[in-house]
């Protein structure tokens, strides 16, 4: 199977890559706690049958880093230059949590270029607020403030949970590893970047012009659960699954029902000219 490393130049920064497999093409883009490597068990499973595209979002090593942090306004970019680089259009995005700032923004700016949109664990660059579900989100951000008080006590992670520290210590462990890897990164600065670009609206989406998939985790504590389905009801083109008895990182955690989520997404997908 072909297995390509690299990187590619930008102004500012340097972004790793690595190309696994051959196919259609699936660029899969890490959340807050990850890297290329959080996706092996993505990329192990669709390899045999797509192109498989990790990279390491700027500010995230082994891409360079920023004593201040990363400016999320500049990931959808950076994935301009890394799909003009490796020639990847048309491509099939999957975004997990902070990965969905670089999804939706990249979707919204250059319609045409997607053939998919997956958006798991995030809303990206949607804002929380005009979901049109205030009560619903009062009560999950009251639950989600008890739940990590508790996970805090337990020594557990916010994006993997209660039930993945007791099920899987060791997957829990690992999660770790590779959230250290990037423990100089100052992210209270860059959420605070984050949330100040979650103004769009999702009707907003439907100009993203492909279809999407919206994926919420059922014990998720740091994105609500329900705004997969709430905001696929207000764009045409999106629609909804929940993985149950999940934490924020079912790819990780429940990595078999991750993966056959997306994949019966991508067997629905209209066929490449």
């Amino acid at each position: 199977m072909r297995r390509e490393r690299g990187w590619l130049q930008r102004p500012d920064c340097r972004i790793f890559h690595e190309v696994t497999g051959d196919g259609p093409t699936l660029v899969f883009a890490h959340g807050l706690g990850g890297n290329h490597m959080s996706w092996f068990q993505q990329v192990a499973h669709f390899a045999p049958r797509y192109r498989c595209v990790t990279f390491a979002h700027r500010g995230f090593w082994p891409s360079s880093g920023f004593p201040d942090g990363p400016d999320p306004a500049d990931f959808a970019d950076d994935l301009v230059a890394l799909a003009d680089h490796l020639a990847l259009d048309p491509f099939v995005f999957v975004a997990q949590s902070m990965g969905g700032w670089t999804g939706v923004e990249f979707a919204l700016r250059h319609p045409g270029r997607l053939r998919g949109l997956v958006l798991a664990a995030t809303t990206g660059s949607i804002s929380l607020e005009k979901l049109g579900e205030r009560q619903q989100l009062e009560a999950w951000r009251a639950h989600s403030a008890e739940a990590l008080a508790s996970l805090s006590t337990a020594g557990g992670h916010p994006a993997t949970g209660l039930r993945m520290l007791r099920e899987q210590p060791a997957m829990t462990l690992l999660y770790r590893h590779i959230d250290d890897s990037n423990a100089a990164l100052p992210k209270e600065a860059l959420r605070a970047r984050m949330g100040a670009m979650r103004r769009r609206a999702p009707e907003a989406l439907a100009a993203a012009g492909c279809p999407i998939l919206l994926i919420g985790n059922a014990e998720d504590i740091v994105m609500p659960p329900f705004a997969a389905a709430a905001i696929a009801a207000r764009a045409p083109n999106a629609r909804a699954a929940t993985i149950e008895a999940a934490g924020h990182s079912a790819y990780f955690e429940r990595p078999e029902m991750f993966n056959a989520v997306v994949a019966a997404f991508l067997d629905a997908l209209p066929e490449q000219p």
